[in-house]
C-alpha cells in the first residue's frame, strides 16, 4: 500500500458510505414513493395549496442537498481508490517491463499515468530515484 493513503476512515466517510449503501437500495426508492403518496392527499388537511406545495419542496430540496454531498463524498473515495489501484498495477507492470528489458516502454507507461511524480505502490522512493537516474543515463525521456 503506498504511504500516501491511510487505512484510517474518519467518521464522516463511514458515514457517507452508510448512506449511499441506504440510498443505493430498492427500499429507500419505494420509501420516496411512499412519501409523495401520503404527502398528496394531504391538500385535504392543509387546504392552502401554497403550503402543500412548500412542504413536499422544502422535504425534497433539504433531502436533496444533503444527499448530493455524502453521495459526493463516497464517489470520491471510490475514485480516488480505484485510482490507487490502477496506478499499482501500471507500476508493477513497468517493472515487469524493465526486468524484460522493455526499457524504453516503461518509461513511456510511466510517463503516461504520471508514476515518476508519485510514490511508488511499493512505498520505496530509493528505488524510484534510482530508476530516473538510470533512464536518464540511458537517455530514455522521463517528462514531457
Amino acid at each position: 500500500m503506498p504511504s500516501d493513503i491511510s487505512a484510517h476512515v474518519g467518521w464522516f466517510d463511514r458515514f457517507a458510505a452508510r448512506v449511499s449503501e441506504l440510498t443505493s437500495r430498492a427500499w429507500f426508492f419505494a420509501f420516496c414513493v411512499l412519501l409523495v403518496i401520503v404527502w398528496a392527499p394531504s391538500i385535504v388537511f392543509l387546504r392552502n395549496i401554497d403550503t402543500w406545495q412548500l412542504i413536499i419542496n422544502t422535504l425534497t430540496t433539504i433531502v436533496t442537498f444533503l444527499l448530493v454531498a455524502l453521495l459526493q463524498n463516497s464517489q470520491t473515495r471510490a475514485d480516488l481508490a480505484l485510482q490507487h489501484k490502477l496506478n499499482a498495477i501500471a507500476d508493477s507492470l513497468s517493472d515487469l517491463m524493465e526486468k524484460e528489458g522493455l526499457h524504453k516502454d516503461a518509461a513511456e507507461l510511466r510517463d503516461a499515468v504520471g508514476l515518476e511524480d508519485r510514490e511508488s505502490s511499493s512505498g520505496n522512493t530509493t528505488d524510484d530515484r534510482k530508476r530516473k537516474l538510470e533512464r536518464k543515463e540511458r537517455n530514455y525521456p522521463i517528462d514531457r
